[in-house]
């Protein structure tokens, strides 16, 4: 099941859409789309398995 969300680059700024499709996955990076840079995004869940949050940050934090 995918799950799509919008976050602001931390790099950029600009607000990006990105999406989860593997329910155990802890966190990814992804480029932004805008400026190419590597996003760090954090995935935290709660004991359901239901998004509680949602946090993009700079690979470099």
């Amino acid at each position: 099941m995918l799950e799509q969300t919008l976050v602001q680059c931390p790099y950029c700024g600009e607000t990006i859409a990105t999406e989860v499709d593997d329910w155990d996955c802890q966190g990814y990076i992804e480029d932004c789309p805008v400026c190419c840079r590597p996003i760090e995004f954090a995935v935290e869940r709660d004991g359901r398995g239901d998004l509680v949050r949602w946090h993009a940050r700079r690979d470099d934090e």
